[in-house]
């Protein structure tokens, strides 16, 4: 007993000192006292650098650790302390700036309370590392623990939208309501084009063990936010035009997903969500707006809309899901050669080239479904008209958005190829090393290789002839 008391001490002593963070730094926010010169001036060098920082911690530190710890890596431990790390310094500058100050917002409260959940993930690690209560606690807390882990780039998103919205002073009293529409449902269309590209790289063997299509799943999700949005759109009074446009598209979302599911019942496919999708991008292409530069902006996010349901048509009727994952063409590495679309010999044609290409293609709706969901946030009131002010034109602001849209997907399929080569599942994924001769040809298997060719093997039972140059044989 005194020996378990013991082992807990390194896990009370840092929850005691960092709980007391959570106290001094859970404090009122005095809005309501700042002047207009507080609330107008220049923002400084430390918040810039509170911001930089948290977007690395969060945007990219923190969920290579989460793939890390997914795939039982020894690196998991090593990066998320330099989060833990990282992420208090952010917090402590956060609340140590100069120059502008904020009144008291969403953004500022959970920057303090956020602290809970780190600290409970990190007391939880600190405590999986002591190897105690193997057969009693443990096993809650590495639930508890991988729970935690999964949440953390939902709660470092909903949290850096709402350091953007405090920042640049947007959703006030008037736009509040619109913030919420364009912000859920354009992280709902990111989601859904992760969601795709994770079934796309590394969930295909899951999608054949739950029994159940991509697009049934899709439908469900269409459903449900069909009925919310049917009943959430008009407040009363008056119906406006776009009263009866967003609550339309509720009614059209729940009925085809519906459809969609009725359709991919006994593990069958079909395009109803792709074609959902395409009717909500017409909708949106058509969308008047007070400004042309809002107008142009929805027209594209419609357009982007319309183009990913055509690929999700194109890659649901033409391009199959793979066989098995244990099928006869093996995984390839990155370096391999018939990654190319262009085949490297003509009989490797029917076995590499079709299967590349066709995953080349799967990832275009997902891509498109991030992109749209970026046009969509970033296509509110306030911030077009500040971007109005600025003098920036469409075309400026529709490539800067889908600039963002490449790296936000970038950042998913590194996600995703780190976890399929990483950890646990690094054994399954190795390949032959490749390397290349000074002449630049290819060369593989080189376990046993010299420097430019491996040895012939030798068969079995029998011992290969030594040949010394110079003593040739007579005739």
């Amino acid at each position: 007993m005194a020996g378990d008391l013991f082992l807990q001490r390194p896990l009370l002593l840092p929850l005691v000192f960092t709980w007391s963070i959570v106290l001094v730094l859970a404090h009122e926010h005095h809005g309501a006292d700042l002047t207009e010169e507080q609330l107008h001036a220049p923002v400084d060098s430390i918040l810039w650098i509170h911001i930089a920082l948290q977007v690395i911690v969060w945007g990219f530190i923190f969920p290579v650790g989460m793939v890390l710890g997914l795939t039982r890596s020894r690196w998991h431990v090593p990066v998320q302390s330099l989060a833990f790390a990282l992420t208090f310094g952010g917090i402590f500058l956060g609340h140590a700036h100069g120059g502008r100050q904020f009144p008291s917002s969403i953004h500022s409260h959970i920057g303090s309370w956020i602290l809970v959940p780190i600290l409970a993930q990190l007391g939880l690690g600190i405590y999986l590392k002591l190897h105690i209560h193997e057969h009693t606690l443990r096993p809650y807390a590495v639930r508890a623990h991988g729970l935690l882990g999964r949440i953390w780039p939902i709660l470092g998103w909903v949290q850096g939208l709402f350091g953007v919205i405090t920042l640049r002073g947007f959703c006030g009293e008037v736009g509040a309501g619109q913030c919420a529409a364009h912000y859920i449902m354009g992280s709902g269309f990111i989601a859904y084009g992760v969601i795709m590209a994770l079934l796309l790289v590394v969930g295909d063997n899951w999608v054949r063990r739950s029994g159940r299509s991509p697009e049934w799943w899709d439908s469900w999700v269409i459903m449900l936010w069909g009925i919310v949005n049917t009943f959430t759109e008009h407040h009363g009074g008056e119906w406006s035009v776009k009263d009866m446009q967003h609550t339309i598209l509720g009614i059209l979302w729940w009925a085809g997903g519906a459809l969609g599911i009725f359709l991919s019942r006994n593990n069958h496919r079909n395009v109803v969500p792709a074609v959902i999708i395409i009717l909500t991008g017409w909708a949106m292409s058509d969308h008047a707006q007070a400004l042309m530069l809002s107008t142009k902006v929805h027209s594209m996010f419609g357009y982007s809309l319309m183009f990913a349901g055509f690929a999700r048509i194109f890659e649901v009727c033409f391009i199959p899901l793979p066989s098995s994952s244990l099928s006869e063409t093996p995984p390839l590495d990155d370096n391999d050669s018939e990654h190319t679309l262009a085949p490297s010999a003509p009989k490797d044609a029917g076995v590499a080239t079709k299967p590349n290409a066709a995953r080349a293609f799967r990832h275009l709706p997902p891509f498109l479904l991030v992109a749209s969901g970026l046009l969509f946030m970033s296509a509110t009131d306030e911030e077009l008209n500040a971007v109005h002010e600025e003098g920036m034109d469409h075309v400026t602001y529709v490539l800067s958005m889908y600039s963002i849209a490449f790296l936000f997907y970038l950042l998913t399929v590194f996600l995703l190829h780190l976890y399929s080569t990483s950890g646990r599942n690094a054994s399954s994924t190795q390949q032959p090393s490749v390397v290349f001769s000074t002449e630049g040809i290819e060369l593989s298997d080189t376990t046993d290789a010299s420097k430019w060719y491996a040895p012939l093997p030798r068969e079995e039972g029998r011992s290969a002839a030594v040949h010394v140059l110079g003593e040739d044989e007579d005739d």
